[in-house]
């Protein structure tokens, strides 16, 4: 489990690293709450919907993982294919759909600044829906056969070309325009293109020395197979948005409250997704543990896979917590010099410390569920904890009880403590399952 969740935890992290450099970098530009409130909205909205064609892809987890141990490699090179085909028609609907939500920005009650650069960041990020669709589905196909350093690889790099093209496209320099916020977004599209890149060698490469079989593989399009991929990529996918959605809600709620609120709010965001990318990596390497055990007909090796994990991101958690509980207003000042950004991202750091272990608890459990086939479960316990009662809570305490930025994430919170221990308990019962013995199909009844 270490060997395989610690290069994916390094790959999350070096994920999410393109994001920390995006704010950095336009951090340092003139209005610098404006700038960071800029990328923090269309980040954020692109998140919301571009990810969720790729977050139909997480089914590959399931299906590749029980077929590489069952030691049926054709299957996995089918699902591959067929992964592709699925993403080349999803993506420009995707691409559409961000667009046509750009006219509705100067209706948002949001300061015309911020207005005015969000909808051209936002224009250049939305290019890179179909690379981070391809990039998702040649990622899961290699994870989950085991083959994890091409995709640390891919990221690592993929950062460098990003700060490279950060510092040429924002600020102006070797001969290129100063395109500032804008700028920022053509150079993530840029890195999420080469990314593609990367993989797609290392897919031909791997197949050439392991013999696998790539292109004796069929590779026509296979319906059954397409069903099978939403039948468990749409629920994980909806359990995507269903989470990446309430922080979006929740950024455009407090982008009411002023530049400084939203400039906060970006930065603990920011610190809150960094840490949730290690048990996200550590959770898909438990998707893939488990239903490689599955596929080798080994329910205690799954429930073994499983509960490591839980022990792992847990671990990891609670030193973050602990570490953000000590230490919030140094977090915040990495990200800018302006004192009253600092002070507010500082306070909601201090929110963040305390639902940190289940958050970890939460992404771990929904990894070892979508190993043994169950993606339903996790979305449903989203669907509740976040928008039944941590947005109505959140906003309750933001604007009736004035509690600004502070409440919208005290509400939050309380929704990935239910989750999170939630999700343990379904996993607890899984494991039950698996002790008995009941896997058919390739999940477990829960």
């Amino acid at each position: 489990m270490l060997r395989l969740a610690a290069p994916l935890a390094l790959t999350e992290l070096g994920w999410l690293a393109m994001g920390f450099t995006d704010t950095v970098m336009v951090g340092r530009l003139p209005a610098s709450a404006t700038a960071i409130g800029a990328v923090s909205l269309g980040s954020t909205l692109f998140y919301t919907i571009g990810v969720f064609g790729s977050g139909t892809m997480l089914g590959m987890d399931t299906l590749v993982a029980q077929a590489y141990g069952a030691g049926k490699l054709e299957e996995c090179h089918r699902t591959m294919w067929n992964g592709l085909y699925l993403v080349c028609a999803l993506s420009p609907l995707l691409m559409a759909f961000l667009l046509m939500f750009l006219p509705l920005f100067p209706h948002l009650g949001l300061a015309p600044a911020l207005v005015a650069q969000t909808v051209p960041f936002l224009k250049a990020l939305v290019w890179s829906t179909l690379p981070l669709a391809l990039y998702f589905v040649l990622r899961r196909y290699l994870q989950a056969m085991g083959i994890v350093a091409p995709v640390v690889f891919a990221l690592v790099s993929a950062n460098l070309v990003n700060v490279a093209g950060n510092w040429a496209l924002v600020y102006g320099h070797l001969g290129l325009p100063a395109m500032g916020v804008p700028g920022s977004g053509w150079s993530t599209c840029i890195s999420r293109t080469y990314m593609v890149i990367v993989l797609a060698i290392a897919a031909v490469y791997y197949d050439h020395k392991r013999n696998s079989g790539l292109w004796m593989a069929s590779r026509r399009v296979e319906l059954r197979r397409i069903q099978e991929l939403l039948r468990l990529g749409l629920p994980a996918a909806s359990q995507l948005l269903l989470e990446i959605g309430a922080f979006a809600f929740a950024t455009f709620l407090i982008g009411k409250l002023g530049a400084v609120a939203l400039a906060g709010h970006q930065i603990a965001l920011n610190v809150a997704s960094f840490t949730y990318m290690v048990p996200l990596g550590i959770g898909s390497a438990a998707a893939v543990r488990v239903g490689q055990a599955i596929g080798a007909r080994d329910p205690r090796g799954a429930a073994r896979a499983g509960w490591m994990a839980l022990f792992f991101g847990a671990c990891f958690m609670s030193c973050a917590g602990l570490g953000l509980f000590l230490f919030p207003q140094y977090v915040a000042r990495i990200y800018t010099p302006q004192a009253d950004v600092v002070r507010m991202g500082a306070a909601l750091l201090l929110v963040a410390a305390v639902f940190q272990l289940f958050d970890g608890l939460q992404v771990v459990a929904t990894g070892a569920l979508r190993g043994t086939g169950n993606t339903r479960v996790p979305m449903l316990a989203n669907l509740i904890g976040y928008w039944v009662i941590g947005l109505p809570l959140g906003a309750f305490l933001c604007f009736k009880l004035h509690w600004g930025a502070m409440g919208m994430w005290v509400g939050l919170c309380l929704a990935l403590i239910l989750i999170g221990s939630g999700l343990v308990i379904v996993w607890h019962r899984a494991v039950t399952h698996l002790a008995h013995g009941s896997v058919f199909s390739g999940e477990i009844s829960v």
